[in-house]
Protein backbone atom coordinates (compact mmCIF):
# COMPACT_ATOMS: atom_id res chain seq x y z
CA UNK A 1 0.00 0.00 0.00
CA UNK A 2 2.78 2.43 0.91
CA UNK A 3 4.47 1.76 -2.44
CA UNK A 4 1.28 2.57 -4.33
CA UNK A 5 0.85 5.79 -2.32
CA UNK A 6 4.37 6.83 -3.22
CA UNK A 7 3.78 6.13 -6.91
CA UNK A 8 0.44 8.01 -6.76
CA UNK A 9 2.09 11.08 -5.17
CA UNK A 10 5.08 11.04 -7.54
CA UNK A 11 2.84 10.61 -10.58
CA UNK A 12 0.55 13.52 -9.60
CA UNK A 13 3.61 15.68 -9.00
CA UNK A 14 5.31 15.17 -12.36
CA UNK A 15 2.75 13.95 -14.91
CA UNK A 16 -0.72 14.47 -16.28
CA UNK A 17 -3.05 11.61 -15.42
CA UNK A 18 -4.67 9.80 -18.31
CA UNK A 19 -7.52 7.32 -18.38
CA UNK A 20 -5.26 4.29 -18.48
CA UNK A 21 -3.05 5.35 -15.57
CA UNK A 22 -6.08 6.27 -13.46
CA UNK A 23 -7.68 2.95 -14.32
CA UNK A 24 -4.63 1.12 -12.98
CA UNK A 25 -4.52 3.24 -9.81
CA UNK A 26 -8.21 2.58 -9.15
CA UNK A 27 -7.62 -1.14 -9.63
CA UNK A 28 -4.71 -1.03 -7.16
CA UNK A 29 -6.51 1.00 -4.50
CA UNK A 30 -9.59 -1.22 -4.56
CA UNK A 31 -7.52 -4.42 -4.33
CA UNK A 32 -5.63 -2.93 -1.38
CA UNK A 33 -8.92 -1.90 0.27
CA UNK A 34 -8.39 1.87 0.22
CA UNK A 35 -11.89 2.89 -0.77
CA UNK A 36 -11.38 6.63 -0.11
CA UNK A 37 -8.41 7.05 -2.47
CA UNK A 38 -10.03 4.77 -5.06
CA UNK A 39 -13.06 7.09 -5.10
CA UNK A 40 -10.77 10.12 -5.46
CA UNK A 41 -9.05 8.51 -8.44
CA UNK A 42 -12.44 7.66 -9.94
CA UNK A 43 -13.48 11.32 -9.73
CA UNK A 44 -10.28 12.32 -11.54
CA UNK A 45 -11.15 9.77 -14.20
CA UNK A 46 -14.66 11.13 -14.71
CA UNK A 47 -13.34 14.70 -14.78
CA UNK A 48 -11.02 13.80 -17.66
CA UNK A 49 -13.93 12.31 -19.58
CA UNK A 50 -16.01 15.46 -18.93
CA UNK A 51 -13.25 17.59 -20.49
CA UNK A 52 -12.96 15.24 -23.45
CA UNK A 53 -9.32 14.80 -22.52
CA UNK A 54 -9.16 11.03 -22.78
CA UNK A 55 -5.49 11.08 -23.86
CA UNK A 56 -5.88 7.67 -25.54
CA UNK A 57 -4.15 6.62 -28.72
CA UNK A 58 -5.22 3.65 -30.80
CA UNK A 59 -2.70 1.41 -32.52
CA UNK A 60 -3.19 -0.02 -35.98
CA UNK A 61 -4.34 -3.24 -34.31
CA UNK A 62 -7.09 -1.32 -32.48
CA UNK A 63 -5.41 -1.52 -29.05
CA UNK A 64 -4.89 1.26 -26.55
CA UNK A 65 -1.42 2.76 -26.42
CA UNK A 66 -0.09 4.27 -23.22
CA UNK A 67 1.49 7.65 -24.04
CA UNK A 68 5.06 8.31 -22.99
CA UNK A 69 5.31 10.26 -19.79
CA UNK A 70 8.56 12.10 -20.34
CA UNK A 71 7.53 15.69 -19.62
CA UNK A 72 7.01 16.49 -15.92
CA UNK A 73 4.00 18.84 -15.91
CA UNK A 74 2.13 19.19 -12.56
CA UNK A 75 -1.53 18.33 -13.05
CA UNK A 76 -3.18 20.43 -10.33
CA UNK A 77 -2.49 23.38 -8.12
CA UNK A 78 -3.12 22.93 -4.41
CA UNK A 79 -6.41 24.74 -4.77
CA UNK A 80 -7.53 22.48 -7.65
CA UNK A 81 -6.41 19.44 -5.73
CA UNK A 82 -8.52 20.43 -2.74
CA UNK A 83 -11.52 21.01 -4.97
CA UNK A 84 -11.32 17.55 -6.43
CA UNK A 85 -10.80 15.66 -3.21
CA UNK A 86 -13.43 12.95 -3.11
CA UNK A 87 -15.77 12.35 -0.20
CA UNK A 88 -16.50 8.60 -0.26
CA UNK A 89 -19.83 9.14 1.47
CA UNK A 90 -21.17 11.63 -1.09
CA UNK A 91 -20.38 10.94 -4.73
CA UNK A 92 -19.80 14.38 -6.21
CA UNK A 93 -20.32 13.75 -9.94
CA UNK A 94 -22.36 16.43 -11.70
CA UNK A 95 -25.10 14.47 -13.47
CA UNK A 96 -26.09 17.61 -15.43
CA UNK A 97 -22.97 17.12 -17.55
CA UNK A 98 -24.25 13.89 -19.09
CA UNK A 99 -24.62 15.59 -22.48
CA UNK A 100 -20.95 16.56 -22.41
CA UNK A 101 -20.04 12.96 -21.68
CA UNK A 102 -22.33 11.81 -24.45
CA UNK A 103 -20.38 13.99 -26.88
CA UNK A 104 -17.13 12.38 -25.81
CA UNK A 105 -18.73 8.94 -26.14
CA UNK A 106 -19.67 9.78 -29.70
CA UNK A 107 -16.10 9.80 -30.96
CA UNK A 108 -14.33 6.69 -32.31
CA UNK A 109 -12.70 6.11 -28.94
CA UNK A 110 -16.04 5.89 -27.11
CA UNK A 111 -16.00 2.11 -26.80
CA UNK A 112 -12.62 2.20 -25.07
CA UNK A 113 -13.58 5.12 -22.85
CA UNK A 114 -16.80 3.35 -21.86
CA UNK A 115 -14.88 0.18 -21.09
CA UNK A 116 -12.46 2.04 -18.81
CA UNK A 117 -15.32 3.78 -17.00
CA UNK A 118 -17.26 0.56 -16.60
CA UNK A 119 -14.27 -1.34 -15.21
CA UNK A 120 -13.35 1.47 -12.82
CA UNK A 121 -16.87 2.00 -11.48
CA UNK A 122 -17.23 -1.76 -11.09
CA UNK A 123 -13.98 -2.01 -9.11
CA UNK A 124 -15.10 0.67 -6.65
CA UNK A 125 -18.61 -0.78 -6.31
CA UNK A 126 -17.18 -4.19 -5.50
CA UNK A 127 -14.74 -2.60 -3.05
CA UNK A 128 -17.79 -1.33 -1.11
CA UNK A 129 -18.68 -4.91 -0.13
CA UNK A 130 -16.09 -5.49 2.65
CA UNK A 131 -16.76 -1.98 3.96
CA UNK A 132 -20.54 -2.66 3.97
CA UNK A 133 -21.00 0.74 2.31
CA UNK A 134 -24.31 0.14 0.57
CA UNK A 135 -25.09 3.87 0.17
CA UNK A 136 -21.91 4.56 -1.81
CA UNK A 137 -22.40 1.43 -3.92
CA UNK A 138 -25.95 2.49 -4.76
CA UNK A 139 -24.91 6.02 -5.77
CA UNK A 140 -22.08 4.72 -7.93
CA UNK A 141 -24.32 2.11 -9.52
CA UNK A 142 -26.92 4.63 -10.66
CA UNK A 143 -24.48 7.43 -11.49
CA UNK A 144 -22.51 5.26 -13.88
CA UNK A 145 -25.77 4.78 -15.74
CA UNK A 146 -26.36 8.54 -15.71
CA UNK A 147 -22.98 8.82 -17.43
CA UNK A 148 -24.22 6.49 -20.17
CA UNK A 149 -22.32 3.44 -18.91
CA UNK A 150 -24.33 0.23 -18.57
CA UNK A 151 -23.42 -1.81 -15.47
CA UNK A 152 -21.70 -5.11 -16.13
CA UNK A 153 -22.46 -8.45 -14.50
CA UNK A 154 -19.60 -7.74 -12.09
CA UNK A 155 -21.06 -4.33 -11.14
CA UNK A 156 -24.43 -5.95 -10.45
CA UNK A 157 -22.63 -8.63 -8.43
CA UNK A 158 -20.91 -6.10 -6.17
CA UNK A 159 -24.06 -4.01 -5.74
CA UNK A 160 -26.24 -7.02 -4.91
CA UNK A 161 -23.73 -8.46 -2.46
CA UNK A 162 -23.47 -5.25 -0.42
CA UNK A 163 -27.26 -4.78 -0.53
CA UNK A 164 -27.87 -8.28 0.83
CA UNK A 165 -25.35 -7.72 3.62
CA UNK A 166 -26.77 -4.40 4.75
CA UNK A 167 -30.45 -4.38 3.73
CA UNK A 168 -31.41 -8.02 3.39
CA UNK A 169 -32.06 -10.48 0.62
CA UNK A 170 -35.31 -8.80 -0.56
CA UNK A 171 -33.38 -5.78 -1.88
CA UNK A 172 -30.87 -8.10 -3.51
CA UNK A 173 -33.63 -10.00 -5.31
CA UNK A 174 -35.10 -6.72 -6.64
CA UNK A 175 -31.79 -5.79 -8.28
CA UNK A 176 -31.38 -9.38 -9.50
CA UNK A 177 -34.72 -9.08 -11.31
CA UNK A 178 -33.51 -5.83 -12.92
CA UNK A 179 -30.41 -7.71 -14.04
CA UNK A 180 -32.51 -10.45 -15.61
CA UNK A 181 -34.63 -7.87 -17.45
CA UNK A 182 -31.42 -6.74 -19.14
CA UNK A 183 -30.62 -10.34 -20.12
CA UNK A 184 -27.49 -10.42 -17.97
CA UNK A 185 -26.57 -13.77 -16.49
CA UNK A 186 -25.66 -13.39 -12.76
CA UNK A 187 -22.35 -14.60 -11.42
CA UNK A 188 -22.36 -17.59 -9.08
CA UNK A 189 -21.20 -15.24 -6.33
CA UNK A 190 -24.41 -13.23 -6.85
CA UNK A 191 -26.61 -16.28 -6.32
CA UNK A 192 -24.42 -17.34 -3.38
CA UNK A 193 -24.78 -13.94 -1.67
CA UNK A 194 -28.58 -13.97 -1.98
CA UNK A 195 -28.70 -17.58 -0.77
CA UNK A 196 -26.64 -16.63 2.29
CA UNK A 197 -29.03 -13.75 3.00
CA UNK A 198 -32.00 -16.11 2.75
CA UNK A 199 -30.33 -18.61 5.10
CA UNK A 200 -29.62 -15.89 7.65
CA UNK A 201 -33.33 -14.99 7.54
CA UNK A 202 -34.20 -18.71 7.86
CA UNK A 203 -35.87 -18.70 4.41
CA UNK A 204 -34.41 -22.10 3.63
CA UNK A 205 -36.51 -22.97 0.56
CA UNK A 206 -35.42 -19.74 -1.13
CA UNK A 207 -31.82 -20.24 -0.02
CA UNK A 208 -31.70 -23.69 -1.58
CA UNK A 209 -33.41 -22.47 -4.77
CA UNK A 210 -30.69 -19.85 -5.31
CA UNK A 211 -27.96 -22.39 -4.61
CA UNK A 212 -29.46 -24.60 -7.31
CA UNK A 213 -29.10 -21.76 -9.85
CA UNK A 214 -25.33 -21.64 -9.45
CA UNK A 215 -23.57 -22.94 -12.53
CA UNK A 216 -20.35 -24.13 -10.92
CA UNK A 217 -20.47 -24.33 -7.13
CA UNK A 218 -17.05 -24.35 -5.52
CA UNK A 219 -17.30 -22.55 -2.19
CA UNK A 220 -18.70 -24.32 0.86
CA UNK A 221 -19.70 -21.00 2.49
CA UNK A 222 -23.31 -20.70 1.20
CA UNK A 223 -23.91 -24.39 1.96
CA UNK A 224 -22.52 -23.93 5.46
CA UNK A 225 -24.92 -21.03 5.98
CA UNK A 226 -27.83 -23.24 4.95
CA UNK A 227 -26.61 -25.98 7.30
CA UNK A 228 -26.45 -23.36 10.04
CA UNK A 229 -30.09 -22.46 9.36
CA UNK A 230 -31.00 -26.17 9.54
CA UNK A 231 -29.27 -26.32 12.92
CA UNK A 232 -31.11 -23.22 14.17
CA UNK A 233 -34.46 -24.62 13.03
CA UNK A 234 -33.62 -28.14 14.26
CA UNK A 235 -34.07 -29.74 10.84
CA UNK A 236 -31.40 -32.47 10.70
CA UNK A 237 -33.18 -34.26 7.83
CA UNK A 238 -32.75 -31.21 5.64
CA UNK A 239 -29.15 -30.98 6.80
CA UNK A 240 -28.54 -34.51 5.45
CA UNK A 241 -30.01 -33.41 2.12
CA UNK A 242 -27.80 -30.30 1.92
CA UNK A 243 -24.64 -32.19 2.85
CA UNK A 244 -25.56 -34.79 0.24
CA UNK A 245 -25.72 -32.02 -2.37
CA UNK A 246 -22.25 -30.88 -1.38
CA UNK A 247 -20.96 -34.43 -1.88
CA UNK A 248 -22.73 -34.75 -5.24
CA UNK A 249 -21.31 -31.44 -6.50
CA UNK A 250 -17.86 -32.32 -5.09
CA UNK A 251 -17.73 -29.20 -2.95
CA UNK A 252 -14.90 -29.58 -0.44
CA UNK A 253 -16.20 -29.23 3.14
CA UNK A 254 -14.48 -26.81 5.50
CA UNK A 255 -14.01 -27.12 9.24
CA UNK A 256 -17.16 -24.97 9.57
CA UNK A 257 -19.08 -27.71 7.75
CA UNK A 258 -18.00 -30.31 10.29
CA UNK A 259 -18.65 -28.01 13.23
CA UNK A 260 -22.25 -27.74 12.04
CA UNK A 261 -22.53 -31.48 11.32
CA UNK A 262 -21.56 -32.31 14.90
CA UNK A 263 -24.15 -29.85 16.15
CA UNK A 264 -26.85 -31.22 13.80
CA UNK A 265 -26.21 -34.95 14.09
CA UNK A 266 -24.03 -35.52 17.17
CA UNK A 267 -27.00 -36.32 19.38
CA UNK A 268 -29.96 -38.45 18.39
CA UNK A 269 -32.66 -37.73 20.96
CA UNK A 270 -35.04 -34.83 20.70
CA UNK A 271 -34.82 -32.11 23.36
CA UNK A 272 -35.92 -33.20 26.84
CA UNK A 273 -35.28 -36.91 26.12
CA UNK A 274 -32.55 -38.84 27.86
CA UNK A 275 -30.06 -40.98 26.00
CA UNK A 276 -30.41 -44.76 25.95
CA UNK A 277 -28.43 -47.70 24.59
CA UNK A 278 -29.96 -47.42 21.12
CA UNK A 279 -29.57 -43.66 20.79
CA UNK A 280 -26.01 -43.78 22.12
CA UNK A 281 -25.09 -46.47 19.58
CA UNK A 282 -26.57 -44.36 16.78
CA UNK A 283 -24.77 -41.23 18.03
CA UNK A 284 -21.47 -43.15 18.06
CA UNK A 285 -22.03 -44.27 14.47
CA UNK A 286 -22.77 -40.74 13.34
CA UNK A 287 -19.80 -39.20 15.13
CA UNK A 288 -17.43 -41.82 13.72
CA UNK A 289 -18.78 -41.21 10.20
CA UNK A 290 -18.26 -37.44 10.50
CA UNK A 291 -14.73 -37.89 11.85
CA UNK A 292 -13.87 -40.38 9.08
CA UNK A 293 -14.99 -37.81 6.51
CA UNK A 294 -12.85 -35.18 8.23
CA UNK A 295 -9.81 -37.45 7.95
CA UNK A 296 -10.47 -38.11 4.25
CA UNK A 297 -10.49 -34.36 3.64
CA UNK A 298 -7.44 -33.74 5.83
CA UNK A 299 -9.25 -31.50 8.32
CA UNK A 300 -8.36 -31.45 12.01
CA UNK A 301 -10.72 -30.69 14.88
CA UNK A 302 -11.21 -27.05 15.81
CA UNK A 303 -12.14 -25.59 19.17
CA UNK A 304 -15.76 -25.22 18.00
CA UNK A 305 -16.03 -28.74 16.57
CA UNK A 306 -14.76 -30.21 19.86
CA UNK A 307 -17.15 -27.97 21.79
CA UNK A 308 -20.13 -29.07 19.69
CA UNK A 309 -19.04 -32.70 19.97
CA UNK A 310 -18.82 -32.45 23.77
CA UNK A 311 -22.32 -30.95 23.90
CA UNK A 312 -23.65 -33.82 21.78
CA UNK A 313 -21.98 -36.49 23.90
CA UNK A 314 -23.22 -34.83 27.09
CA UNK A 315 -26.81 -34.67 25.86
CA UNK A 316 -26.69 -38.41 25.17
CA UNK A 317 -25.12 -39.13 28.57
CA UNK A 318 -22.04 -40.74 26.95
CA UNK A 319 -19.61 -40.10 29.81
CA UNK A 320 -16.62 -42.11 28.56
CA UNK A 321 -16.74 -40.35 25.18
CA UNK A 322 -17.13 -37.02 26.94
CA UNK A 323 -13.97 -37.55 29.01
CA UNK A 324 -12.07 -38.87 25.95
CA UNK A 325 -12.72 -35.74 23.91
CA UNK A 326 -11.95 -33.53 26.90
CA UNK A 327 -8.48 -35.09 26.87
CA UNK A 328 -8.31 -34.46 23.09
CA UNK A 329 -9.17 -30.81 23.73
CA UNK A 330 -6.53 -30.57 26.48
CA UNK A 331 -3.87 -32.04 24.16
CA UNK A 332 -4.72 -30.01 21.03
CA UNK A 333 -5.95 -26.65 22.36
CA UNK A 334 -6.12 -24.42 25.37
CA UNK A 335 -9.62 -25.56 26.37
CA UNK A 336 -10.42 -22.72 28.72
CA UNK A 337 -13.20 -22.56 31.29
CA UNK A 338 -16.13 -22.75 28.78
CA UNK A 339 -15.10 -26.23 27.59
CA UNK A 340 -14.79 -27.47 31.17
CA UNK A 341 -18.22 -25.99 31.95
CA UNK A 342 -19.80 -28.09 29.19
CA UNK A 343 -18.21 -31.24 30.61
CA UNK A 344 -19.09 -30.38 34.21
CA UNK A 345 -22.72 -29.66 33.33
CA UNK A 346 -23.06 -32.98 31.51
CA UNK A 347 -21.50 -34.87 34.42
CA UNK A 348 -23.91 -33.30 36.92
CA UNK A 349 -26.87 -34.10 34.64
CA UNK A 350 -25.65 -37.72 34.68
CA UNK A 351 -25.28 -37.60 38.50
CA UNK A 352 -21.54 -38.26 38.16
CA UNK A 353 -20.67 -35.95 41.04
CA UNK A 354 -17.31 -37.49 41.95
CA UNK A 355 -16.12 -37.35 38.35
CA UNK A 356 -17.28 -33.73 38.20
CA UNK A 357 -15.22 -32.93 41.30
CA UNK A 358 -12.13 -34.48 39.69
CA UNK A 359 -12.65 -32.46 36.48
CA UNK A 360 -13.13 -29.29 38.55
CA UNK A 361 -9.84 -29.97 40.32
CA UNK A 362 -8.18 -30.44 36.90
CA UNK A 363 -9.56 -27.08 35.78
CA UNK A 364 -8.00 -25.41 38.83
CA UNK A 365 -4.71 -27.27 38.51
CA UNK A 366 -4.34 -26.10 34.86
CA UNK A 367 -4.59 -22.50 36.02
CA UNK A 368 -8.04 -21.73 34.64
CA UNK A 369 -10.24 -19.34 36.57
CA UNK A 370 -13.76 -20.61 37.36
CA UNK A 371 -16.54 -18.23 36.34
CA UNK A 372 -20.06 -17.85 37.68
CA UNK A 373 -21.33 -20.68 35.45
CA UNK A 374 -18.65 -23.04 36.80
CA UNK A 375 -19.51 -22.23 40.41
CA UNK A 376 -23.26 -22.64 39.83
CA UNK A 377 -22.67 -26.04 38.22
CA UNK A 378 -20.55 -27.14 41.17
CA UNK A 379 -23.21 -25.91 43.64
CA UNK A 380 -25.56 -28.26 41.75
CA UNK A 381 -22.93 -30.93 42.37
CA UNK A 382 -23.16 -30.18 46.09
CA UNK A 383 -26.90 -30.88 45.98
CA UNK A 384 -26.09 -34.44 44.87
CA UNK A 385 -23.62 -34.95 47.73
CA UNK A 386 -25.77 -32.78 50.06
CA UNK A 387 -22.77 -30.74 51.17
CA UNK A 388 -24.03 -27.29 52.16
CA UNK A 389 -20.59 -26.36 53.48
CA UNK A 390 -19.00 -26.94 50.08
CA UNK A 391 -21.73 -24.84 48.47
CA UNK A 392 -20.95 -21.99 50.87
CA UNK A 393 -17.28 -22.24 49.91
CA UNK A 394 -18.20 -22.00 46.22
CA UNK A 395 -20.35 -18.92 46.85
CA UNK A 396 -17.43 -17.32 48.66
CA UNK A 397 -15.24 -18.12 45.62
CA UNK A 398 -17.83 -16.52 43.31
CA UNK A 399 -17.93 -13.32 45.34
CA UNK A 400 -14.11 -13.23 45.52
CA UNK A 401 -13.92 -13.44 41.72
CA UNK A 402 -16.51 -10.67 41.34
CA UNK A 403 -19.60 -12.78 40.59
CA UNK A 404 -22.43 -11.92 43.00
CA UNK A 405 -25.06 -14.67 43.38
CA UNK A 406 -27.69 -14.56 40.63
CA UNK A 407 -30.91 -16.46 39.95
CA UNK A 408 -29.10 -19.62 38.89
CA UNK A 409 -27.08 -19.57 42.12
CA UNK A 410 -30.22 -19.41 44.24
CA UNK A 411 -31.80 -22.14 42.11
CA UNK A 412 -28.83 -24.41 42.81
CA UNK A 413 -28.98 -23.63 46.54
CA UNK A 414 -32.71 -24.40 46.56
CA UNK A 415 -32.01 -27.82 45.03
CA UNK A 416 -29.51 -28.41 47.81
CA UNK A 417 -31.77 -27.52 50.73
CA UNK A 418 -34.79 -29.26 49.16
CA UNK A 419 -32.79 -32.47 48.90
CA UNK A 420 -33.40 -32.56 52.66
CA UNK A 421 -37.01 -31.30 52.24
CA UNK A 422 -36.15 -28.19 54.25
CA UNK A 423 -39.03 -26.00 53.02
CA UNK A 424 -38.47 -23.32 55.64
CA UNK A 425 -34.92 -22.70 54.48
CA UNK A 426 -36.10 -22.89 50.86
CA UNK A 427 -38.65 -20.12 51.46
CA UNK A 428 -35.99 -18.04 53.24
CA UNK A 429 -33.73 -18.39 50.18
CA UNK A 430 -36.65 -17.47 47.90
CA UNK A 431 -37.35 -14.33 49.92
CA UNK A 432 -33.67 -13.43 49.85
CA UNK A 433 -33.51 -13.87 46.07
CA UNK A 434 -36.59 -11.67 45.61
CA UNK A 435 -35.08 -8.95 47.80
CA UNK A 436 -31.76 -8.90 45.89
CA UNK A 437 -33.29 -7.19 42.87
CA UNK A 438 -31.93 -9.81 40.47
CA UNK A 439 -33.69 -11.03 37.32
CA UNK A 440 -35.96 -13.83 38.54
CA UNK A 441 -37.27 -16.62 36.33
CA UNK A 442 -39.81 -19.46 36.45
CA UNK A 443 -37.10 -22.09 36.98
CA UNK A 444 -36.29 -20.64 40.40
CA UNK A 445 -39.90 -20.89 41.58
CA UNK A 446 -40.43 -24.27 39.89
CA UNK A 447 -37.59 -25.74 41.95
CA UNK A 448 -39.69 -25.35 45.10
CA UNK A 449 -43.06 -26.05 43.45
CA UNK A 450 -41.83 -29.35 42.00
CA UNK A 451 -40.73 -30.77 45.37
CA UNK A 452 -43.81 -29.36 47.12
CA UNK A 453 -46.04 -31.05 44.53
CA UNK A 454 -44.31 -34.39 45.11
CA UNK A 455 -44.85 -34.01 48.87
CA UNK A 456 -48.48 -32.78 48.55
CA UNK A 457 -47.55 -29.46 50.20
CA UNK A 458 -50.26 -27.28 48.68
CA UNK A 459 -49.62 -24.61 51.30
CA UNK A 460 -46.07 -24.21 50.03
CA UNK A 461 -47.23 -24.20 46.39
CA UNK A 462 -49.80 -21.48 47.02
CA UNK A 463 -47.30 -19.30 48.87
CA UNK A 464 -44.76 -19.62 46.04
CA UNK A 465 -47.41 -18.98 43.34
CA UNK A 466 -48.58 -15.83 45.13
CA UNK A 467 -44.98 -14.60 45.35
CA UNK A 468 -44.51 -15.44 41.68
CA UNK A 469 -47.56 -13.31 40.75
CA UNK A 470 -46.36 -10.40 42.89
CA UNK A 471 -42.89 -10.51 41.34
CA UNK A 472 -44.52 -10.56 37.86
CA UNK A 473 -42.65 -13.69 36.85
CA UNK A 474 -44.69 -15.53 34.20
CA UNK A 475 -45.11 -19.28 34.73
CA UNK A 476 -43.96 -21.82 32.17
CA UNK A 477 -45.32 -25.24 31.14
CA UNK A 478 -43.52 -26.93 34.06
CA UNK A 479 -45.22 -24.59 36.55
CA UNK A 480 -48.62 -25.48 35.12
CA UNK A 481 -47.88 -29.19 35.31
CA UNK A 482 -46.66 -29.18 38.91
CA UNK A 483 -49.49 -27.01 40.29
CA UNK A 484 -52.25 -28.76 38.35
CA UNK A 485 -51.00 -32.20 39.44
CA UNK A 486 -50.83 -31.18 43.10
CA UNK A 487 -54.46 -30.02 43.16
CA UNK A 488 -55.71 -33.07 41.25
CA UNK A 489 -53.87 -35.45 43.55
CA UNK A 490 -55.69 -33.87 46.50
CA UNK A 491 -59.05 -34.06 44.71
CA UNK A 492 -59.41 -30.28 44.19
CA UNK A 493 -60.45 -30.57 40.54
CA UNK A 494 -62.26 -27.24 40.17
CA UNK A 495 -59.34 -25.40 41.74
CA UNK A 496 -56.97 -27.28 39.45
CA UNK A 497 -58.86 -26.08 36.35
CA UNK A 498 -59.11 -22.49 37.60
CA UNK A 499 -55.41 -22.39 38.48
CA UNK A 500 -54.52 -23.87 35.09
CA UNK A 501 -56.54 -21.19 33.31
CA UNK A 502 -54.95 -18.34 35.29
CA UNK A 503 -51.40 -19.67 34.83
CA UNK A 504 -51.98 -20.15 31.10
CA UNK A 505 -53.23 -16.56 30.82
CA UNK A 506 -50.11 -15.34 32.64
CA UNK A 507 -47.92 -17.22 30.16
CA UNK A 508 -49.21 -14.84 27.47
CA UNK A 509 -47.80 -11.32 27.43
CA UNK A 510 -50.14 -8.34 27.67
CA UNK A 511 -48.95 -7.27 24.24
CA UNK A 512 -49.87 -10.65 22.75
CA UNK A 513 -53.32 -10.58 24.34
CA UNK A 514 -54.08 -7.01 23.23
CA UNK A 515 -52.86 -7.67 19.71
CA UNK A 516 -54.14 -11.22 19.12
CA UNK A 517 -57.03 -11.69 21.53
CA UNK A 518 -59.57 -12.41 18.75
CA UNK A 519 -57.25 -14.89 17.02
CA UNK A 520 -56.54 -16.61 20.34
CA UNK A 521 -60.26 -16.97 21.06
CA UNK A 522 -60.83 -18.43 17.60
CA UNK A 523 -58.20 -21.10 18.32
CA UNK A 524 -59.49 -21.76 21.85
CA UNK A 525 -63.14 -22.21 20.91
CA UNK A 526 -62.78 -23.54 17.35
CA UNK A 527 -64.36 -26.90 16.56
CA UNK A 528 -62.30 -27.13 13.37
CA UNK A 529 -60.26 -30.34 13.36
CA UNK A 530 -57.23 -28.36 12.12
CA UNK A 531 -57.29 -25.84 14.98
CA UNK A 532 -55.17 -27.95 17.29
CA UNK A 533 -52.65 -28.60 14.50
CA UNK A 534 -52.29 -24.85 14.00
CA UNK A 535 -51.51 -24.45 17.70
CA UNK A 536 -48.98 -27.30 17.57
CA UNK A 537 -47.24 -25.58 14.65
CA UNK A 538 -46.16 -22.89 17.11
CA UNK A 539 -43.70 -25.39 18.59
CA UNK A 540 -41.85 -25.33 15.25
CA UNK A 541 -41.32 -21.59 15.69
CA UNK A 542 -39.92 -22.12 19.21
CA UNK A 543 -43.03 -20.55 20.75
CA UNK A 544 -43.44 -23.29 23.32
CA UNK A 545 -45.05 -21.18 26.05
CA UNK A 546 -47.62 -19.70 23.66
CA UNK A 547 -48.49 -23.13 22.29
CA UNK A 548 -48.88 -24.74 25.72
CA UNK A 549 -50.94 -21.80 27.02
CA UNK A 550 -53.37 -22.00 24.10
CA UNK A 551 -53.67 -25.80 24.37
CA UNK A 552 -54.40 -25.50 28.11
CA UNK A 553 -57.05 -22.82 27.54
CA UNK A 554 -58.58 -24.86 24.73
CA UNK A 555 -58.81 -27.83 27.09
CA UNK A 556 -60.39 -25.66 29.80
CA UNK A 557 -63.00 -24.46 27.28
CA UNK A 558 -63.71 -28.00 26.05
CA UNK A 559 -64.60 -29.21 29.57
CA UNK A 560 -66.98 -26.31 30.05
CA UNK A 561 -64.94 -23.72 31.94
CA UNK A 562 -65.71 -20.15 30.82
CA UNK A 563 -62.56 -18.30 29.73
CA UNK A 564 -61.98 -14.91 31.35
CA UNK A 565 -59.07 -12.68 30.38
CA UNK A 566 -59.34 -10.76 33.68
CA UNK A 567 -57.18 -12.97 35.88
CA UNK A 568 -57.26 -10.45 38.72
CA UNK A 569 -60.93 -11.36 39.20
CA UNK A 570 -60.10 -15.04 39.74
CA UNK A 571 -61.19 -16.38 43.12
CA UNK A 572 -58.04 -18.51 43.21
CA UNK A 573 -55.80 -15.45 42.79
CA UNK A 574 -57.74 -13.51 45.45
CA UNK A 575 -57.54 -16.43 47.88
CA UNK A 576 -53.77 -16.79 47.42
CA UNK A 577 -53.24 -13.11 48.13
CA UNK A 578 -55.50 -13.14 51.20
CA UNK A 579 -54.01 -16.32 52.67
CA UNK A 580 -50.39 -15.30 52.23
CA UNK A 581 -50.82 -11.73 53.46
CA UNK A 582 -50.54 -13.10 57.00
CA UNK A 583 -47.16 -14.86 56.45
Amino acid sequence: MSAVYNIWNEYSKYYNFNLISLRKFIWSFTRLKDLTTACEALQHLVALVFRGDSNIKISDEGKMVIPKLDVPIPILSNQDNNNTMFNPKVVGFDVNKVNTVGTVMGNPKSILVTKILRLSFTDVIRACVPFKNDELAEQLFYQMQNLGVKPSRAAFDGFIRVLVKERGFHDGIEVLNLMKQRNLKPHDSTFAAISVGCSESLEMDLAEAFLDQMAQSKSAHPYNKLLEACDTQDQPERGVHIFGKMKQLKIAPTIKTYELLFSLFGNVNAPYENGNILSQAEATTRINAIEDDMMRNGIQHSYVSIRNLLKALGSEGMISGLLHYLRVAENQFTPGTPIYNIVLHSLIEAKEDQTAINVFKTLLSHGYRPNDVTCNIMIDCCSISRSFKSAQGLIAMMIRYGYPPQTQTYTSLLKLVLASEDFDEALNLLNQACSEGIQLDAVLFNTIIDVASQKDRIDIIEFVMDRMHKERVPPDPATCGHVFTAYVNQGFHNTAMEALQVMSMHMLSEEDINKNKTDFEDLIYSEDSEAESRVLDLFKDSKENLAVALLNLRWCAMVGNPISWLTSQSQWVKRLAATNSFR
